[in-house]
Order: structure tokens, then sequence, then C-alpha cells
């Protein structure tokens, strides 16, 4: 970013923004869940979908790149870092409301866009509501799983998703049905290159009223599960590859024979292929050259070429 374009987007986002809110050359390796990456050059916290809306505003008039982190857990921070500016949805605008009823006898929950999923399947849980049960391990937010269509264990987003509100680059604001989302496997409008670039401020579900006790069985039945095939304690990103037609990207991985394969820090998971793991303090670099490694090894031996499910953003060095 040029200098004198920098100094005027701190001096017009200084006024909107909390002390140590907005930062210059903030580690992200901090801000994800593999723990690799370069630095953000400007890094603003938001706090509210108001405030979200102006600083979007700003940075459009400016011309000015941005890049949206939520928990960071589907994200691969390249070790050059992040130009431009960095907006970290967290808890500042991680509401989730108390349950509405619907006509149709279903109930309505609304959840900014950096809830956890966590928060809003346990809110959900509470409320004895059924339908968000695969997505209480998922260790993401709301925004994120909306944009991927997150799930697991036979479920998505997409299933339980009744509406949206978004804001565009510019800062204008939208509200979108769930076909209007446009959701298919780990993708919708939101990360749809074709698509004008818009970030979600909120999402409501629409979800039935269950038995609350098997509600929760169900949610510890899944969280056992990801606990027992899941490399949860190490540095990663979750599941690196989209699920290929036809097959799993861990099976076809580990039948590859690729199950612990290296480059520098970074390995594939012994405990589940599909899972590529930041081991050994590596950095972006060592993970980007892996998932190179690993597709074509697995596309010379079986002609599938497996693609990314974790989002790659930033430079190289």
């Amino acid at each position: 970013m040029e200098e004198a374009v920098r100094a005027e987007l701190l001096e017009a986002l200084r006024p909107l923004c909390k002390r140590k809110t907005l930062l210059e050359n903030v580690p992200l390796s901090s801000y994800t869940t593999l723990g690799v990456g370069g630095a953000a050059e400007i890094f603003c916290e938001v706090t509210a979908a108001e405030q979200l809306k102006e600083v979007l505003r700003i940075a459009w008039r400016l011309s000015v790149p941005v890049t949206v982190l939520g928990n960071g857990s589907n994200t691969l921070v390249r070790d050059g870092g992040v130009p431009g500016l960095t907006l970290h949805i967290g808890e500042g605008m991680a509401e989730v409301s108390q349950p509405v009823p619907l006509p149709d006898g279903r109930m309505a929950i609304t959840a900014q866009a950096g809830a956890s999923l966590a928060r809003l399947a346990n809110a959900a849980a509470d409320a004895s509501l059924t339908g968000l049960e695969f997505a209480g391990g998922i260790p993401g937010t709301v925004g994120g799983a909306v944009a991927m269509n997150a799930g697991a264990y036979g479920g998505e987003i997409s299933d339980v998703l009744l509406g949206a509100t978004c804001v565009s680059l510019s800062g204008e604001s939208s509200h979108y049905t769930k076909d209007d989302m446009r959701f298919a496997y780990r993708t919708s409008r939101l990360n749809d290159p074709r698509a004008p670039r818009e970030i979600l401020v909120s999402a409501t579900f629409a979800l039935a009223l269950g038995d609350g006790d098997a509600i929760r069985v169900a949610m510890r039945e899944f969280n056992a599960r990801r606990r027992e095939k899941q490399p949860l304690t190490m540095p990663c990103c979750g599941s690196t590859f989209k699920r290929p037609q036809g097959g799993f990207a861990g099976t076809l991985i580990e039948n590859c024979g690729l199950k612990g394969l290296r480059v520098g820090g970074a390995s594939v998971s012994m405990q589940h292929a599909g899972f590529l793991i930041n081991d050994e303090n590596g950095n972006a670099s060592d993970y980007l050259a892996l998932i190179a490694k690993v597709q074509q090894t697995v596309w010379e031996k079986t002609g599938v070429m497996l693609e990314p499910e974790v989002r790659i953003i930033g430079v190289d060095p």
C-alpha cells in the first residue's frame, strides 16, 4: 500500500475503532488454528455491524483491498502476509438471539457472523431445537460456516439456514433467502469468484423443536467421533481437501501411502490422512508444498485431482 494511502486509511479509521483494535503489521499466525503466516498490513477488529459498513466504505473509497478473517480455522495465510486491510470479525460481533416462533411451527434463531458454531449449536440445544447438532464441534464462526456451507456427519448449514444479512465491499446491506445464497458443496454466493464480494453480518436459522436430551446425546457422540478420528490437538486447518466425487480425500491419500509424508514442519496426519498438520513449527511454504506434493501423488496414482478446501490468502514473501 502506498504510504499516503496508508496514512489516509489509518486517519479515517481511527475515529471508528476502539483503542488497540486498529493496528499495523499484526502477525496473523496468532489468528489461525494452523499457526503460520505473515502479518496483516493493517488489522482492524470489527465490533459492530454499522462499524463494519463504515470501515468498508472507507476502504472502498481509497481502493484498499479488504480481507476478512473469522476464527481462522479453515485459513492458510501465506508467509508474505496480507496486503491492505484485514478485518477480524470475532467476539465483538458474536451475539446469538433467543428463539422466535415461525408460522410453520419451527423456531428461528439469529447469530452474528463472529459467533462460534459451538455457541450457536449450544444455544439451539438449550432451547431443545434440533438441526445444528452436526455443527457443535466445527471450530469455526457463523460467517465462515455460511460462506463455505460447512457441514459434517450428514448435516450442512444450507439444511437449516433461513436467511442472511450481508454487506458489500462498498458498505451496502442486502438480505438473502436460502435460495439466494446459492449453496452447493462447500460453497455459496459469498465465496463465488464470479459474484461481487460480500461479507456476512448475521444469519437466521430455522430449527424444529426436538428432545433436549437426545440433542445433547447426538452432540456428544459427534464430538467423541471427532476426538477419536481427527488430530484435534495438533495445529491444523481441518480437512485440507474437498471430498472428491465418489470418494473421500483422506481415503485416497492413505491408499497412496502418504500418511506421515513430511515437508519441513508440516506433515500428513498419521491419525487421519485428510488432515495436514503443522506438527514441527512449519511455515506456510511448508504447508503449501505439502498440499502440492499430496495433490501430485494422488493425481499420478489415481487420476483424481484433489481440490483444497482450506482458504488460502495473502502473498508469498
